[in-house]
């Protein structure tokens, strides 16, 4: 792939949900282009197909017609398992709750998509994992279940997570939705560092004051891409 390619294309995306008697179109023809470095929020009221635009993105649902290339995979094209190990090399997730296993320390929620994906040998998996909870000012915590964390805390260990098989794209749905508004600055900023790192993150956000501070914002209405803003210049751009 040449650096004036897109990470990340979408063309012609149509999601359809089948609600019954009525057919559900959530998403309209989205086109759109990602490149290396960037930040891009996506913002939106509910049901504006903001979610659905990110899932097709991670490939946890599919499209009813387009294309979607992320990295070189036509990841529309690929299977459920063929997804799981794609998913889990070039994408990290972010939820809004978190959603790290309860009965696994914060060190072996971090050490499972490396395991998942046969990533590094088992020694260099530990260290590579500490090293990620260092980042995110979490190795005090290794040895604790989610339960005994913070919001805040169990947010940070999940962007671990998410970041440790080094994926190009960080794709966060609502990541700071259900955290305090201090708590929420700081996952930004960890955002932030991550863009200087040469990280893509794509984030959907109902917080507009955090939607201006991405480079990009486009903004999501009726399945459709209604509006872009570019908000500040790539770094070194």
């Amino acid at each position: 792939m040449s650096e004036t390619s897109s990470l990340l294309s979408l063309r012609g995306v149509v999601k359809v949900y089948d609600t019954g008697e009525v057919p559900f179109t959530a998403l309209r023809g989205i086109d759109l282009e990602v490149h290396t470095g960037e930040f891009v929020g996506i913002i939106g009221k509910s049901g504006s197909g903001k979610t659905t635009l990110i899932n097709m993105i991670t490939g946890i649902d599919h499209p009813t017609s387009g294309e979607i290339v992320v990295a070189g995979t036509r990841v529309h094209a690929l299977s459920e398992n063929e997804l799981a190990r794609w998913r889990g090399r070039t994408i990290g997730v972010v939820f809004q709750f978190f959603q790290l296993l309860p009965t696994l320390t914060v060190l072996e929620n971090v050490l499972l998509p490396m395991d998942f994906c046969h990533m590094w040998t088992p020694r260099e998996r530990t260290a590579r994992a500490m090293y990620l909870l260092e980042q995110v000012e979490l190795a005090d915590q290794a040895d604790k279940l989610p339960a005994a964390l913070s919001g805040g805390q169990q947010q940070r260990a999940a962007i671990a997570r998410a970041l440790a098989n080094d994926p190009p794209i960080l794709a966060a749905d609502e990541p700071t939705g259900n955290l305090d508004s201090k708590t929420a600055e700081a996952v930004f900023g960890l955002f932030e560092g991550l863009v200087q790192q040469h990280k893509t993150i794509i984030m959907v956000t109902h917080d507009n004051d955090l939607a201006q501070r991405v480079r990009r914002a486009l903004h999501v209405s009726d399945g459709q891409i209604a509006e872009e803003r570019v908000l500040r210049p790539r770094h070194g751009a």
